[in-house]
């Protein structure tokens, strides 16, 4: 099994960025799968999450309105698209997945290797 994660980078605060996390040998309409960040000296913090069988999702309160977390099932893929950037959301981010109902816990079984994102102000 294995999480690849894309599209970090580098952009101006109020830009956006797309981040894709791809899921192989999984049975993809079981999982939950959840976007997690960490900063530099922080701990992990829940960004988003969704069950790919009902397509139910759940956000954290900073990114509340600003991302929105989707999945595609013919492509394996749960894509996190982030607009209206802050400095403050600079950060490592992370896909996980999880058969169970982990929601924003950092309780989740599988995890990808991360994707930096960079905003500057």
């Amino acid at each position: 099994v294995q999480l690849a994660e894309s599209g970090g980078g580098l952009v101006q605060a109020g830009g956006s960025l797309r981040l894709s996390c791809t899921a192989s040998g999984f049975t993809f309409e079981d999982l939950a799968i959840g976007w997690f960040r960490r900063a530099p000296g922080l701990e992990h913090e829940g960004v988003a999450c969704i069950t790919t069988s009902d397509g139910s999702t759940y956000y954290g309160d900073s990114v509340q309105g600003r991302f929105t977390i989707s999945s595609d099932h013919a492509k394996n893929t749960v894509y996190l698209q982030m607009n209206s950037l802050k400095p403050e959301d600079t950060a490592v981010y992370y896909c996980a997945a999880d058969y169970g109902a982990p929601g924003l816990q950092v309780s989740y079984d599988y995890w990808g290797q991360g994707t930096q994102v960079t905003v500057s102000s």
